[in-house]
């Protein structure tokens, strides 16, 4: 990074519905893609039960829901290093005008 752009965080819900949903495994496959730049974290419940696993990328407030570990590789490619979000995989709750 060059300083002109703000790292990122990757906080993956770590609570007990996300977990029974397979987050310990979301969590699993960003912390094994290591970028500069992005942190991965193990965040406490987001508030939003039952439509996880829920990603939060911050500083940009982008909500993932319902991220299985095979679709990680898509967010870093296309999100974390592309730079645009994943619009099918968005959480419409917050994000309710992407098509």
């Amino acid at each position: 990074m060059d300083g002109s752009e703000s790292a990122k965080e990757v906080r993956v819900c770590q609570n007990r519905t996300c977990k029974k949903q397979g987050a310990a495994k979301v969590l699993a496959a960003f912390q094994a893609s290591a970028m500069d730049g992005v942190s991965v974290t193990s965040s406490s419940c987001l508030g939003q039960c039952g439509n996880g696993p829920m990603v939060l990328v911050e500083p940009e407030q982008i909500w993932y829901s319902g991220v299985h570990p095979d679709e990680v590789p898509i967010v870093i490619a296309r999100h974390l290093r592309g730079g645009h979000p994943v619009k099918a995989m968005l959480y419409r709750k917050y994000h309710p005008h992407v098509q």
